[in-house]
């Protein structure tokens, strides 16, 4: 497939009436000086499906002819920003004929469509005035386009026009620029200009296209509130994290495995932990493809952690030495190579499919027991105190000399009554939320300790391939991952009693 152009786009959209007259944007000094461009027109055709399911998670999919980034353009919301800040993945007209969207643009957004139909459902024509905002030096900074919209709706035939105001910042990490593009967005609005934040073509399906999501975000509930409140807010806020970390996996963004398999580590963890409350086939069956899923993408990530790790190390032990570098690229980044087309296959595969529609089914209506509807502050501590006895059962025989196998089941223990302690704080307060961030503290550690015991493992394998040189720098490498593991051992059993005294502060156990 095609890879993708990515550009990250943050912009501040504006609608005003038809007769509507800029500000006087270097009068009032907003801005030093700007260049007039020449007029042009644009049609774009939008893709979604039936439902919208797209429009619905602010995503928009389009073939546009005209203007000089013709070509198709997916638009994808950027995760803890505001709603003005976007990536637009870009690929050229002849990636995909009118009405066949690019096998490219359709994997990436298979997680949020799955086995709907993309198909054409709105033309947007756009006449467009652009102006593009200088700086001292006299080089852009800021894009002001004024755009005469007409949108017509491909089903119902139905068309609306408007006009629209865009003010986009040129370099998306430029501080400057997104102050600028602030303070003319705000002589804009006072002058009468609505800020506004939906797409041209969502305009044509007006609330359809504003509706909530496949997985809408729910409020969390109170300690009065019924715990199946609790539950659907927390499986949905994790099936929302995995769905969006899949779209990123498939189009390689950075960290979007990590992140992945921190979502299904998370939901396993709560079909774990308000196991009680949940029917028992129907939890088995969801953990069990979680599983699946997790290992799917162990492989990557695994490697991705391993890789990072040891090339800092060995910088650390030899800055100028590039010989244990040098073997261990060569293993790992085979084998990410490797394990990138087995994930991305898994992915693809309908058994993922099912999963995703499974989780979708999940975060809206949860198969639970009776005493899901009992109240928050009667069932929940007892669900946390269940996974912290565990833990606490776990590390007590733990002592420098313990083999590395125990501290990995202390660290599993700990992750779970982490995820327990996070998944409630918010409905029992900042004496909860305390003791989730002691646990995190916790599971940090014991995670760096997992990862030096898993590249001691790496490291003997890699010795036994390289020459003398090389074997003996790896050799070192391998001291110092011992060491290191040694010090992580240390790190905890200074954290462990904070960690016991908060959990008494949070009142959960």
């Amino acid at each position: 497939m095609t890879p993708a152009q990515v550009h990250r786009e943050i912009e501040r959209k504006l609608r005003v009436p038809a007769e509507f007259e800029f500000p006087d944007l270097q009068g009032s000094a907003v801005i030093g000086s700007w260049e007039p461009g020449a007029p042009f027109e644009m049609t774009a055709v939008y893709y979604d499906t039936p439902e919208l399911r797209l429009f619905r998670w602010r995503i928009t999919m389009r073939r546009r002819v005209g203007g000089k980034d013709a070509g198709w353009h997916l638009k994808l919301p950027v995760a803890k920003a505001d709603g003005s800040a976007r990536d637009e993945l870009q690929l050229p007209l002849e990636a995909g004929a009118p009405g066949v969207v690019p096998a490219t643009l359709a994997d990436i957004v298979s997680p949020l469509v799955r086995d709907a139909q993309l198909m054409p459902l709105v033309t947007v024509t756009t006449s467009r005035t652009p102006y593009l905002v200088l700086d001292s030096n006299g080089s852009g900074i800021i894009e002001i386009v004024d755009d005469r919209v007409v949108v017509s709706e491909t089903a119902n035939q139905t068309t609306t026009s408007f006009r629209e105001i865009e003010v986009e910042a040129l370099d998306a990490e430029d501080d400057t620029a997104l102050a600028l593009m602030d303070s003319i967005a705000a002589a804009f609005i006072n002058v009468g200009a609505v800020p506004g934040s939906t797409s041209k073509a969502a305009s044509a399906f007006g609330a359809r296209a504003t509706a909530p999501p496949d997985i809408p975000a729910m409020p969390m509930t109170t300690r009065e509130g019924v715990a199946i409140d609790a539950i659907r807010s927390i499986i949905g806020e994790h099936a929302r994290h995995l769905l969006f970390a899949d779209v990123g996996v498939r189009r390689d963004a950075e960290d979007s495995v990590h992140q992945m398999r921190v979502a299904a580590r998370r939901l396993r963890s709560t079909l774990r932990t308000f196991g009680p409350l949940l029917d028992d086939e129907w939890t088995a069956t969801l953990t069990e493809e979680l599983a699946w899923m997790a290992q799917e993408m162990g492989a990557i990530r695994d490697t991705e952690v391993l890789l990072k790790r040891l090339i800092k190390d060995a910088k650390i032990l030899a800055p100028n030495d590039d010989l244990a570098p040098t073997a261990i690229k060569r293993l790992l980044e085979a084998r990410l190579i490797s394990a990138r087309a087995g994930a991305l296959a898994g992915l693809r595969s309908d058994r993922h499919e099912y999963l995703l529609e499974d989780l979708v089914t999940a975060a809206r209506e949860p198969k639970v027991k009776d005493d899901a509807y009992l109240p928050c502050e009667e069932v929940l501590p007892k669900l946390v105190a269940r996974e912290w006895s565990a833990l606490r059962k776990s590390v007590s025989g733990l002592q420098e000399d313990t083999p590395s196998t125990v501290w990995h089941r202390a660290r599993i223990k700990a992750k779970r009554a982490r995820y327990a302690v996070e998944a409630v704080s918010p409905i029992f307060g900042p004496a909860a939320a305390a003791f989730g961030s002691a646990l995190a503290d916790v599971t940090e550690v014991l995670g760096e300790h997992q990862d030096t015991y898993i590249a001691q493992h790496l490291l003997l394998e890699l010795v036994d391939k390289a020459d003398g040189p090389t074997a003996f720098m790896l050799g070192r490498l391998y001291s110092y991952e011992i060491e290191r593991e040694m010090a992580y051992r240390d790190d905890f059993i200074n954290l462990w009693p904070e960690v016991r005294k908060a959990a008494k502060r949070s009142g959960l156990v």
